[in-house]
């Protein structure tokens, strides 16, 4: 155990604003277990040596940042042994740090230890059930029998709803970076290149750049299928390229339209249908509108449109995640509650914004962009290559 007193200083997110969310969940302490709300509560820290996978020996790395409302001394932070070399070359903000920890048990037997110390063995306790393992779920409900287990899901999402201006830098860095690689590997491949090797090289792009790939789906031609193959493209035929990766944990995510050789008129229109329906989700981004009401002007000018039969439109919020508030859309297509349509955005609120379409015979056609919400409307990220890229061009 590591105890180093007066660094609650150093706090890096709103402690007020944590403490009345926690206040208004009904929450004393919050065991935060999830890869994203550690990173978060951490200032950004993430444990690289679980990045690609979180199994070891017979159990899995399970960090927890253990907070008590209005108590940041009494903070802890619990991870995996080999993270006090981490402590020592860039210290944890946490007063107590116990990087000791192999597997799910340990590391919740030391949660229990740390909040029977602090005095809340009783206490209304904040847990994530996505990401909490049943051993450890069971351990604590045995060890702290007089404690109340509270879903913490929702107060932790509206906890990173809004942005610092450091998480805006992120995402506006790992957007440019996303956008810069796309186009990069739309100009690279040529006829007869395939669709594995299209996201491969889409790899090489963005770890080049210092972000991190995670996928990548494309299309190219009449087809639909996202996924990677052998398919090669063709002269005349469009490429969709969707990717997502991250710069330090935060997320970018956008997708951008190729053409090997000229677009047609029929293409040239088709992508300004969606263009349009962009351009009117957009205009009602502004702090203060209700979210509900973006989605709404976007869908009737989508219906309205000539290719509304094979298109969809679709928002949500993204940083740490790619799907996390503001929830704007109910089921649509990620399975979760539209919570957020009825209330306004925020100031540095950042929305991910998707047209989509299914042509019959030309294919995938698709726009997606990153937004930040302003006081008077928005700032766009990675706003390049929103048209036709010439593909074989480099």
């Amino acid at each position: 155990m590591n105890i180093a007193p007066g660094k609650t200083s150093s706090i890096p997110f709103d402690q007020a604003r944590v403490d009345r969310l926690m206040e208004e969940a009904g929450i004393d302490v919050l065991f935060a277990t999830s890869k994203h709300n550690t990173q978060y509560l951490l200032g950004g820290y993430k444990f690289i040596f679980f990045a690609a996978m979180d199994a070891i020996g017979h159990s899995r790395y399970l960090p927890i940042v253990l907070y008590e409302k209005g108590g940041p001394e009494h903070a802890a932070y619990i991870g995996n042994k080999m993270e006090g070399g981490e402590h020592q070359n860039h210290p944890f903000w946490t007063p107590t740090l116990h990087a000791a920890c192999w597997g799910t048990l340990d590391a919740a037997n030391l949660a229990v230890e740390h909040l029977q110390k602090i005095g809340k063995a009783g206490a209304r306790i904040g847990i994530e059930p996505g990401f909490l393992p049943a051993d450890a779920y069971t351990l604590i409900r045995k060890a702290l029998p007089d404690a109340k287990l509270v879903d913490a899901t929702g107060m932790l999402e509206n906890m990173r709803a809004i942005k610092t201006e450091a998480e805006l830098e992120r995402l506006r860095i790992a957007s440019e970076l996303i956008t810069d690689s796309m186009l990069a590997t739309i100009r690279w491949a040529r006829e007869g290149t395939t669709k594995t090797d299209i996201i491969e090289q889409l790899r090489r792009e963005e770890t080049n750049r210092g972000a991190h790939f995670e996928y990548c789906l494309l299309t190219l031609g009449s087809s639909h299928n996202r996924a990677a193959s052998d398919q090669a493209w063709k002269k005349g035929e469009v490429l969709s390229i969707d990717s997502g990766g991250n710069y330090h944990g935060y997320i970018g995510d956008l997708c951008r339209m190729g053409v090997l050789g000229e677009p047609d008129a029929e293409l040239e229109d088709l992508l300004a249908e969606v263009e349009t329906v962009q351009q009117a989700a957009f205009s009602k981004v502004k702090a203060c509108t209700l979210g509900g009401d973006m989605i709404a002007h976007a869908e009737s000018v989508l219906k309205a449109s000539k290719v509304a039969a094979y298109t969809d439109f679709f928002a949500h919020g993204m940083g740490l995640i790619t799907h996390e508030a503001p929830f704007l859309m109910t089921n649509h297509p990620v399975a979760y509650e539209g919570t957020y349509a009825a209330k306004p955005l925020e100031k540095n609120m950042v929305l991910s914004v998707e047209t989509t379409m299914l042509h019959p015979t030309r294919g995938f056609i698709k726009l997606e962009d990153t937004v930040a919400v302003t006081d008077t409307g928005y700032v766009m990220f990675g706003d390049r290559g929103r048209g036709w890229n010439r593909g074989g061009t480099s």
